[in-house]
């Protein structure tokens, strides 16, 4: 089964809102680092289609996918 953006919550998560809207805070920092190892923002990031994906790296200074 292939997995797609309508299985995960990640465009629409209140902790990623929180660092869309300011991300000096203490959740919005820990929504940017916690990025880094979620299995379900892997997944959710890499079934994106590449231009998505060169906004969100651009946006969050994303690297890791």
């Amino acid at each position: 089964m292939s997995t797609t953006t309508k299985e995960h919550n990640c465009a629409n998560c209140p902790v990623k809102a929180k660092y869309d809207a300011n991300p000096k805070s203490f959740i919005g920092r820990f929504w940017r680092w916690h990025i880094n190892f979620c299995p379900g923002w892997k997944a959710y990031f890499t079934s994106l289609p590449e231009e998505q994906k060169s906004e969100f790296r651009q946006k969050y200074n994303f690297i890791k996918y």
